[in-house]
C-alpha cells in the first residue's frame, strides 16, 4: 500500500509534516507571541531612563497628542499591515492552484494512510505562518530597540514638563538626570521614551516587502507588464508614507524611521529568501550528468583502427635477433 502510494506522481509520504508542526512550529510561533506580547502590554523590560540638556530644541516641539488622534492612527495601520499581505496571498494562492500555474504545483503529503495535506493548504498555512511569524518577530525587534535604547521622541519635553527652575537649569549645556525630572503624566512621558525605531515604519515597510516579494515572484502576468511594478510601488510608498506622517507629526527622528524601515526589511528579505526560498517550490537536486562517450561528443561513431607495425620496429627487431645469434 505504501509502495503504491509512493509510486504515485501526485502523492508524498511524509511521517514527521505533522510532528514538526505541532512539537516544533507552534511552540516557536506560540514563543515568539508570548515574548511580544510581555514587550508591548507588561512592564517586564522597562525602558531605559535617558537624560536630557535643559531648552533642548531637538525635543521641544509641541505634543501632538495621542496616537488614536494620529492622521494615521495605529488601528488604521495595523488593519492594513495584516489584512493587505491575507488578502494578497489568498487570492494569489486560489488563483494559481485554479489556473495550475508553474511552480505553485506540490505534491499532496500523506501521513499515517489516512491523512492527506492539500497543497492549496499547505502553502496558504505556510506563506501567511512565516507572514504572522515576521510580523510578531518585528514587533519584539522594535520594542527591544526602544527599550534599550530609551531615546526621545521630539515632543519629549512638551510631555515631560519639567521644573527647570526646581532643576537649577541656568543653561542650555546643563544635563539633567534625574529620573523624576519630569512633571507631566507617568504614560504619556513612557511613551514619549519609545522612539528608536519606530515600530510602525518597521511594521509597514516589513508588511509592504513581504507582500511585493510574493507579487513579484508568485503572480505570472501576460497581459500587462505594468500590472506587478504598480501593485509593488504603490504598497511601498503607503510604507514609506507612514514614517513621513510619523515625522510630520513629530512623534519620530528621521532617522528613527530610517531605523524602522531597515528592520522591517530586513526581516521580510530573510524570511522570504532563507526560510520560504522565494516562494518556491521546493526541488530535489537535478541528478549530475551522465560521462559522454567518446562519439557522442565527435558527433560520429569512433572506427576502430587496425594495429600496424612500424617498418622500424620490424628493422630494430630483426637486428636484435642477429645480434644475439
Amino acid at each position: 500500500m505504501m509502495a503504491a502510494e509512493e509510486e504515485k506522481p501526485g502523492l508524498k509520504n511524509s511521517s514527521s509534516i505533522v510532528p514538526c508542526f505541532l512539537f516544533v512550529e507552534l511552540v516557536i510561533m506560540a514563543g515568539t507571541v508570548l515574548l511580544a506580547y510581555y514587550f508591548e502590554y507588561t512592564d517586564t523590560f522597562p525602558v531605559h531612563i535617558q537624560g536630557f540638556f535643559c531648552y533642548d530644541k531637538t525635543f521641544s516641539k509641541p505634543y501632538p497628542g495621542p496616537d488614536e488622534t494620529s492622521k494615521i492612527p495605529p488601528l488604521l495601520v495595523y488593519s492594513l499591515v495584516t489584512g493587505i499581505p491575507c488578502f494578497t496571498i489568498l487570492v494569489g494562492e486560489l488563483v494559481a492552484f485554479f489556473l495550475k500555474a508553474e511552480g505553485t504545483q506540490e505534491k499532496t503529503i500523506v501521513t499515517a494512510d489516512c491523512c492527506y495535506f492539500n497543497p492549496l493548504l499547505r502553502r496558504i498555512v505556510r506563506f501567511l505562518g512565516v507572514f504572522s511569524f515576521g510580523l510578531f518577530t518585528t514587533t519584539i525587534f522594535a520594542n527591544a530597540g526602544q527599550a534599550v535604547t530609551g531615546n526621545q521622541t521630539p515632543h519629549f519635553l512638551s510631555a515631560c514638563r519639567p521644573n527647570y527652575t526646581a532643576l537649577g537649569c541656568t543653561s542650555n549645556m546643563q544635563y539633567i538626570t534625574q529620573p523624576r525630572a519630569c512633571t507631566g503624566n507617568p504614560l504619556v512621558v513612557a511613551s514619549a521614551r519609545k522612539s528608536f525605531p519606530s515600530k510602525d515604519a518597521a511594521l509597514s515597510v516589513y508588511s509592504a516587502v513581504y507582500t511585493v516579494m510574493y507579487v513579484t515572484l508568485v503572480f505570472r502576468t501576460k497581459g500587462t507588464r505594468l500590472t506587478k511594478p504598480t501593485v509593488s510601488l504603490t504598497l511601498l510608498c503607503l510604507a514609506m508614507l507612514v514614517g513621513v506622517v510619523k515625522v510630520a507629526e513629530y512623534r519620530n527622528h528621521w532617522a528613527d524611521v530610517l531605523a524602522g524601515f531597515f528592520t522591517g526589511g530586513a526581516i521580510a528579505v530573510f524570511l522570504v529568501t532563507c526560510v520560504i526560498n522565494n516562494f518556491q517550490q521546493t526541488r530535489p537536486p537535478p541528478p549530475p550528468p551522465r560521462p559522454q562517450r567518446p562519439e557522442s561528443v565527435l558527433g560520429m561513431p569512433m572506427v576502430a583502427l587496425p594495429c600496424v607495425e612500424s617498418p622500424l620496429e620490424k628493422l630494430s627487431g630483426t637486428q636484435v635477433r642477429g645480434g644475439g645469434g
